[in-house]
């Protein structure tokens, strides 16, 4: 039960913090508000260690897992998300982004060996049919860009996919969620500053100061929920885990017709946080 809770918690975070990233968006761009949040995230990480993380039971292996994630996520899988949101747009990425628990779960199956059962598979669907609904309508896509551009959501799902079993793997030999996330986080941090020094030629992000407090927070909010979801991925499976945390645009829709009130809430919406919540439950009675 501490999983369910903790992934669901971890949704909470990540759907706050892509709402406080669509306030964010006013003042910076994509590209500088990633080299804010997840430094941020890094050094919040660092400054927790002391209390948090016990160095002393210290694994190789799984530190170097750790810091190879770090590499992926959440760092290039952002720059890759901006990418395609630059090319396709915001729905097309959106709702091919979101396959990322289907990769899990069979990753899991092959690498982790976890069981697959016929009513999980139905509830992973149902869920991911309701975050398709939530997140966009159904894409046009044109003949205006290279096939090519369609892999880049489809590999940034799938990297997100490969993160949560592999991490899995690391937490089976060094079960510290906060060394994982500090570890991945400092390594993201590194990719985030590089890239943008290399896009900009500067070390320093270009923006306001509300824009850079608004970032700060969603480093926070998305930290959070990485760290819930290792600490979830320590205590319950990935097929549970992945799905769960997949609901998250639930909680971006409620909070952005809350807070921004800019949510239309048409059948399709109604429909899709519907779908979301009856694939969860069914999840759970599994």
């Amino acid at each position: 039960m501490s999983a369910v809770l903790l992934a669901l918690a971890s949704a909470v975070f990540y759907g706050l913090g892509l709402t406080l990233t669509q306030i964010g968006l006013r003042d910076v761009a994509p590209a500088a508000g990633a080299a804010i949040s997840i430094p941020c995230s890094a050094l919040l990480f660092v400054a927790t260690a002391p209390l948090s993380v016990d160095f002393g039971a210290a694994e190789p292996t799984a530190a170097l897992i750790f810091a190879g994630v770090g590499l992926m996520f959440p760092a290039a899988v952002t720059l890759m998300t901006f990418e395609s949101n630059r090319a396709l747009g915001p729905v097309i990425t959106g709702s091919l982004g979101n396959l990322s628990p289907l990769f899990a779960v069979l990753l899991a199956v092959a690498l982790l060996g976890e069981p697959l059962r016929l009513t999980q598979m139905l509830a992973l669907a149902v869920i991911l049919i309701g975050v398709l609904a939530l997140t966009g309508a159904r894409p046009k896509v044109s003949g205006g860009f290279g096939a090519w551009y369609l892999l880049l959501p489809l590999i940034g799902a799938a990297m997100r996919g490969f993160v949560q079993p592999v991490v899995k793997l690391g937490l089976a030999r060094w079960p510290s969620p906060p060394a994982a996330v500090l570890i991945g986080y400092v390594m993201s941090a590194i990719v985030a500053i590089l890239a943008l020094r290399l896009r900009t030629g500067h070390w320093r992000p270009p923006a306001t100061r509300r824009g850079a407090l608004w970032f700060a927070g969603v480093g926070v909010c998305n930290g959070l929920a990485v760290l819930l979801m290792y600490a979830a991925l320590a205590r319950g499976p990935v097929g549970l885990v992945a799905p769960l945390v997949a609901t998250y645009p639930l909680v971006t829709v409620a909070a952005s017709a809350l807070v921004l009130h800019a949510v239309d809430l048409r059948p399709r919406m109604t429909a899709g946080a519907a779908l979301t919540v009856a694939g969860v439950v069914l999840l759970l009675v599994t």
